[in-house]
């Protein structure tokens, strides 16, 4: 029977002046879960049989062991997880925090269906007070990675491994509480002699009685000293959730955050109800001011800022998506060091400590949401798909899940004074054209939403550089367009009146070492200098290598290779933008030996949070870098630690797993503290030997051994070879253009518009990128008139090697077989008659080729 309301109502007022324990308590829940690939009946039972499956640790991945493969496993995965509930906790409100969970998580504990949450890069709190108990209990997670018609993103160029790939964490707090990233530091006037701090903060009320709650907001500064504090009192009715407003005294001489200087400040938020604290929170935060312009680009504290920058993916060899904080505050390190300031991040919401190592380093960031698309002829049932949804009943719940992205991203990343724009999309204009004018009116829902959210930082629209003509314009939709590829270059968004930056440019396929050189790509008629004052800046795509369901013509454009050894572009950069000369480059020589270094040798965490980059170098009797490439191995001579193969890791020259350039690098992690020696030989050289440190509660056994995990390419099944058209939307590249005539009306899908070079062009072609490495079919070719006219067609990998196909006199439309076993990124159209020129549609059909 359940108690007289009033006799409730006098017992919760006792809990919350007597009984309840005070403050927050958060534990790490990455460590000791076992894992199971598969969706075995009743998994989610407590008593359970699991003790076959494999004992992990989050960050996971579905896919490790992997390296860049263009197919993965796709289905689901279950997690479970036992644990004792601290004492105490039964009075607290207990919740699990999830950074992300690739893609679809029901969440069971004690056996009863707790959660589900949708959308694989958005981090979600469960409350589990309901269905927690003293004493043991269990948790387990059924987890998919299917690719879903109503569910964001539909389509784009990465893999998409599912995984718990990012933090757990429990956290108990008491009925009173600020909420899940509940507190939004504003910073609404900012200059060097003061500063005025805004601070909402929701606080929620889990007691049926109202209470009256007293926030005490404390601003320290980044010495740690009270720069400014404020209380105010409110009322909370039972089951509700208040927003206190505060703004406390101005502060004087404000330490702003800045490129050079990243100083962060705190917000110490503290809950009393009847004088007791119930909850404390910290909240970093940075005290500086952004704009961004239509004429002059961007200011950071009233100072112009080039955004010189880098698109970055978050996977790394080996582990995939599964990469703990420090792997992110590495590869953000390695961008800096390049000597960029601004990272776009590509295309999801990006984890927690990427945004977090920007705030400490000093690095601006965009951060995106996941309505991205990628070329070829749109199909349901896989990330290639139209970006927009094909079928009226998927629209309402894809756009809602954009919306639920969106509020995520903003909601956890708002504090970081690193984050300068929230954008909408990437390519979304990759869509069946039957659905095109459907994305326009979604992107300005999601305009209006990020506004609403914060209106502190611009809306952004990314990859909007189609299409080119007025109608159905998306670059227009946001207060910042992002253009990529020819975007830098068309006519069209040539200072259009609001605020733009080169959201991608570069796109060069290199293996290590590659070539010491900028890779402009588009920007090449600019030399890519900020020769536009309106033009806010550029960003290279791409920073790092990365798996891509697009093959490795598209996976390998990064500066620094997915082990992360940076290639020589990576040194032209540094170079070019902090005037550091490259080493000396290695070459072929005698191996006499090994050298074996870390990035970090002790005190490395054993909480999923942390690990450390070895590095295996080949070298000659005098310890000089080498470019021979000998198979090599590291292996764990004794103590803890797993490489994501097992205990060992092989590296080969011509292997998914390589040594090139005489190096070969790795992540390398623990989840029990010792000391560990790990060995790295090669046949007929001298053993290297490194010894590692690692801290943690739980001490090594010695003789234990991580399990093995051999690697097989893909790890699942290949997917079934389609072809697909590519065109439509590509970029192009014409040796030029005349006014009204750009090169991109070659590839908008549309046969009554057309590319026409300049007529003083001698030598006119154009050339179209279809961005991913292709077994060709065909090629088709579409012209403004039914004028016979004599063409060339020629076709590449790397626009430096070119296989021409045979003359021909073209008109109308005209499909061209290509030769069995033709293969090509790159197709170039030219015309021997400069006056033929002209071009309405160009296509090439093939399957990915990886």
């Amino acid at each position: 029977m359940s108690p007289h309301p009033l006799l409730l109502s006098t017992f919760l007022t006792c809990i919350v002046a007597h009984a309840v324990p005070e403050l927050r308590e958060t534990i790490n829940f990455n460590r000791d879960w076992k894992y199971q690939t598969g969706d075995p009946n009743g998994a989610e039972a407590p008593a359970f049989d699991d003790h076959l499956w494999d004992t992990t640790g989050v960050p996971h991945s579905f896919s490790t062991p992997y390296f860049m493969a263009k197919d993965f496993p796709v289905g689901y995965g279950w997690y479970r997880k036992s644990f004792e509930l601290p004492a105490g906790w039964e009075r607290k409100r207990v919740a699990l925090e999830f950074e992300a969970a690739f893609q679809e998580a029901e969440i069971f504990v004690n056996g009863r269906k707790a959660g589900r949450h949708r959308g694989g890069y958005s981090g979600f709190p469960l409350d589990i007070t309901d269905f927690v108990k003293p004493g043991a209990n269990t948790v387990a997670i059924r987890l998919n990675n299917l690719w879903q018609s109503d569910l964001a993103p539909r389509a784009g160029e990465h893999v998409f491994s599912g995984g718990l790939y990012r933090n757990v964490r429990l956290v108990a707090t008491h009925p009173v509480h600020v909420t899940w990233f509940g507190t939004f530091v504003t910073t609404p006037e900012v200059s060097a002699t003061t500063a005025k701090v805004n601070v909402k903060t929701e606080v929620t009320n889990h007691l049926a009685a109202e209470v009256q709650a007293e926030l005490e907001t404390v601003i320290l500064d980044p010495d740690g000293k009270v720069a400014a504090r404020t209380k105010s009192k409110l009322p909370i009715a039972g089951g509700t959730t208040v927003v206190f407003d505060q703004t406390p005294p101005a502060i004087p001489n404000p330490k702003r955050w800045d490129i050079g200087t990243p100083t962060l400040y705190r917000a110490i938020s503290q809950l009393s109800i009847g004088g007791k604290a119930v909850d404390h929170y910290e909240t970093p935060f940075g005290i500086r001011s952004i704009r961004w312009t239509a004429d002059q680009g961007f200011f950071l504290n009233d100072k112009h800022v080039y955004l010189r920058g880098a698109n970055v993916h978050q996977d790394q060899a080996g582990w995939g998506d599964a990469v703990p904080d420090s792997g992110h505050r590495r590869d953000v390190k390695l961008m800096q060091d390049a000597g960029f300031n601004f990272l776009r991040g590509s295309h999801y919401p990006p984890p927690p400590a990427r945004t977090r190592a920007c705030d400490e380093l000093g690095m601006l960031y965009w951060a995106e949401n996941c309505f991205w698309g990628i070329g070829g002829s749109p199909k349901e049932g896989g990330w290639n798909a139209s970006a927009y949804p094909i079928r009226e009943v998927d629209e309402k719940p894809f756009a809602d899940s954009l919306k639920d992205s969106l509020r995520a991203m903003i909601r956890v990343h708002r504090n970081h004074p690193s984050v300068i724009a929230w954008s909408m999309s990437n390519e979304p204009f990759f869509s069946d054209p039957k659905v095109a004018p459907k994305i326009g009116p979604l992107l300005q829902e999601l305009v209006a939403l990020s506004r609403e959210l914060d209106p502190t930082r611009p809306a952004a629209i990314g990859g909007a550089q189609r299409p080119i003509d007025d109608k159905g314009r998306i670059d227009r939709l946001g207060d910042i367009a992002g253009y990529n590829g020819d975007g830098a270059t068309i006519p069209a968004f040539q200072n259009p009146g609001f605020a733009t930056v080169v959201s991608e440019y570069g796109s060069v396929t290199a293996d290590r070492p590659g070539k010491y050189a900028p890779n402009w790509g588009s920007l090449a008629k600019d030399n890519g200098q900020p020769v536009y004052p309106w033009r806010a800046g550029q960003a290279i795509w791409c920073g790092f290598d990365h798996g891509s369901i697009a093959g490795a013509a598209l996976g390998k454009m990064g500066i620094v290779d997915y082990f992360r050894i940076p290639k020589r572009a990576w040194f032209w950069y540094r170079n070019e933008n902090l005037h550091l000369a490259p080493p000396e480059w290695p070459k072929e020589g005698k191996p006499a030996g090994i050298t074996l270094t870390a990035d970090k040798t002790s005190g490395i965490l054993t909480d999923g949070t942390d690990d450390t980059l070895l590095t295996a170098t080949i070298v000659d009797d005098q310890g000089h870098h080498l470019s021979n490439s000998p198979p090599l191995e590291l292996t764990i001579v004794s103590g803890p630690g797993e490489f994501p193969t097992g205990p060992s890791i092989r590296f080969e020259n011509g292997s998914d797993i390589r040594i090139q350039d005489g190096q070969a690098a790795i992540a390398f992690r623990a989840w029990q503290a010792g000391t560990t020696v790990v060995s790295a030989s090669s046949p007929g050289l001298k053993e290297a030997r490194l010894t590692l440190t690692f801290t943690g509660p739980v001490a090594y056994i010695p003789g234990t051994t991580a399990k093995a995990r051999p690697y097989l390419r893909g790890n699942t099944t290949p997917a079934a070879k389609v072809a697909a058209t590519y065109g439509p939307n590509n970029p192009t590249l014409a040796t030029s253009s005349a006014p009204g005539s750009a090169s991109g009306l070659a590839a908008d899908g549309k046969s009554d518009t057309a590319w026409q070079p300049d007529p003083a062009d001698r030598a006119p072609a154009l050339t179209l990128d279809t961005e991913k490495g292709l077994l060709l079919s065909q090629i088709g070719l579409t012209f403004p008139d039914n004028q016979p006219r004599l063409c060339r067609v020629e076709v590449s990998t790397d626009q430096a090697r070119w296989t021409s196909l045979p003359e021909f006199e073209a008109r109308g439309t005209r499909d061209i077989p290509t030769p069995p076993g033709t293969h090509g990124r790159y197709v170039r159209v030219s015309f021997p008659d400069p006056k033929a020129a002209a071009l309405s549609e160009i296509r090439a059909t093939g399957t990915v080729d990886d």
